[in-house]
């Protein structure tokens, strides 16, 4: 089936934070994103490189996950498209007041729970003059700042079943799963899923604690794979807990690393700008289980809590 591109990318996560104060201070001062307004509880935060008024809306909260994930649509009539398909497969929840910097915006949810608002209204960044860029195609100066990193680039789900939810990403969405790992009982353990050139955009990894709705990661790109052995200073220096990396990925060949934000939640810095999916024929590449077990791209074994942190936190047994 041909590439669809009703949905042109991840606009932007919404991020939900017990510590709001204090994850505030780490996206802000630790990963240098900006802050572009505040409403209630949640302060809207914004990459560099976005050219939209936020990457980021951290709210403050009880707990901690996400609560619902951006697709900007490719055009009016791409956004109507998929929300009749929407309510045809009856995922629809129904049109919402857009957020701030976005127009109409329709909900929906995946068979997980996990939370979607589709838009094509977009306010496109106008950076005060303090920010404002010497080149006139970058959407704001560079802040150097902190890890400085550069855009949003995808979202991790933790999933009770990944296949369901990957074919809503497919056949309602228009996504297209570009690697999977199937284990050798034939389930499919994971999904790495694209709407455009980019390699992947959203994720399905299997939730080994059978819940449902729950968090893998966010993450930010970075300029280059420097920047990343510079964050693990950052983070070093700063004590942000390191989880894993930095280290290549086998699959997508992502240059990462992973730590947890003062709220909980898992966040990736990730290189990945070199892996495009330029072929309008893809043919998803399958990983085995025995694949898998070898670890990384360069022989880092997977850690436990890869397969079992996530946010919400799950209730000890």
């Amino acid at each position: 089936m041909a590439p669809l591109h009703d949905i042109a990318h991840v606009g932007h996560v919404e991020l939900l934070t017990p510590e709001p104060e204090k994850s505030l201070w780490f996206f802000t001062e630790i990963m240098g994103l900006t802050e572009n307004g505040r409403q209630g509880d949640s302060v809207y935060l914004r990459t560099w490189d976005d050219y939209e008024h936020h990457s980021l809306k951290l709210t403050g909260h009880s707990t901690s996950g996400i609560r619902r994930t951006a697709l900007r649509a490719s055009s009016q009539e791409a956004l109507d498209r998929r929300v009749k398909a929407l309510e045809a497969a009856g995922r629809g929840v129904g049109w919402i007041d857009g957020d701030e910097g976005i127009g109409p915006t329709y909900l929906a949810t995946d068979p997980d729970g996990h939370e979607f608002e589709l838009y094509w209204e977009s306010e496109w960044y106008d950076p005060p003059e303090e920010l404002r860029p010497s080149l006139k195609n970058q959407a704001q100066a560079y802040p150097g700042r902190g890890v400085c990193v550069r855009r949003l680039d995808h979202v991790n789900y933790l999933a009770a079943q990944v296949e369901p939810n990957g074919d809503f990403v497919s056949e309602l969405l228009g996504g297209e799963v570009t690697e999977q790992i199937r284990l050798d009982e034939g389930k499919i353990a994971a999904q790495w899923l694209h709407f455009g050139n980019k390699s992947y955009d959203l994720v399905y990894t299997e939730d080994w604690t059978g819940s449902n709705g729950r968090l893998h990661h966010i993450a930010f790109a970075t300029d280059t794979r420097e920047d990343i052995l510079r964050a693990a200073d950052i983070f070093l220096d700063n004590d942000v807990f390191i989880e894993t990396g930095p280290h290549k990925h086998a699959i997508q060949q992502t240059f990462f690393l992973y730590v947890y934000e003062p709220g909980g939640n898992r966040i990736e810095l990730c290189n990945p700008v070199a892996r495009l999916i330029l072929a309008p024929d893809w043919k998803t590449v399958t990983w085995t289980q025995a694949e898998r077990a070898k670890g990384q791209a360069w022989g880092l074994k997977t850690i436990e809590s890869f397969h079992t942190h996530g946010t919400p936190p799950v209730p000890a047994k």
